[in-house]
């Protein structure tokens, strides 16, 4: 695993419209290598942007959350894979994951097991009807995800830890809810500082309203990578 925070700081593009991501990206420039673009920006026509990062050379992280029947889920896959996307979310169903491992076989893309989202706590899981406290249900899609051939999983940087020694070193950990200390946490209710995160054996970090909706973007993104680098280097 690579010790460059540029390598493993992904922004959120979680904004409303095409041409604000553009800002964004543009006011990063170089500091920033990669990029997450999810539901909102999708269905802003944030899938041609994609493709655009994508053939400048950035990396896009795809946060569709992808969940429906085998062929539904291979399809679908076989197609983002044509895209040149870096990573691809799906929840962690083992069905879903095995049909979406089978459809990227041979390429570069890293399929991501999505676990528990960061915004649920334990009333929340357990009003969704699961019979698992959310650590425990985290841990059993870990295992999961392994078992099914993902490139990694996606979960709180409080249960990173935990992954890790359930998933091996060489899976990626991808974190959400990061929030820099002083930080709004917003909805999320599962938190943790970049340093904090990749002690505790994130791979990847996921920043998006602490960077998109800074007065300074620029500016705080380097305080991050700083953070970031830190840690990698303590």
């Amino acid at each position: 695993m690579t010790a460059n925070a540029r390598d493993r700081l992904i922004v959120g593009l979680d904004i409303p419209t095409i041409a604000e991501a553009e800002t964004i990206v543009k006011t990063l420039g170089e500091d920033v290598l990669f990029y997450k673009i999810g539901y909102q920006l999708v269905f802003a026509g944030g899938l041609e942007l994609a493709r655009d990062l994508a053939s400048d050379g950035k990396k896009v992280f795809l946060d569709m959350k992808l969940l429906d029947i085998d062929n539904t889920v291979a399809k679908g896959v076989e197609n983002i894979v044509k895209m040149g996307m870096s990573m691809l979310t799906l929840h962690a169903y083992p069905k879903a994951m095995r049909a979406a491992v089978e459809a990227a076989r041979g390429s570069d893309l890293c399929l991501l097991g999505v676990t528990v989202l960061t915004s649920m706590d334990e009333q929340d899981v357990i009003d969704a009807g699961y019979e698992y406290d959310p650590h425990t249900l985290v841990l059993r899609r870990a295992e999961q995800a392994r078992a099914a051939g993902m490139g990694g999983i996606v979960c709180s940087a409080e249960e990173a830890s935990a992954v890790r020694k359930i998933i091996g070193p060489d899976m990626a950990v991808v974190t959400p809810g990061i929030r820099p200390a002083g930080s709004d946490r917003g909805d999320q209710k599962r938190v943790m500082t970049p340093a904090d995160a990749l002690r505790a054996g994130s791979s990847h970090l996921v920043v998006a309203r602490p960077i998109v909706q800074a007065p300074d973007p620029l500016a705080a993104t380097r305080l991050i990578l700083s953070e970031m680098n830190g840690a990698l280097s303590a």
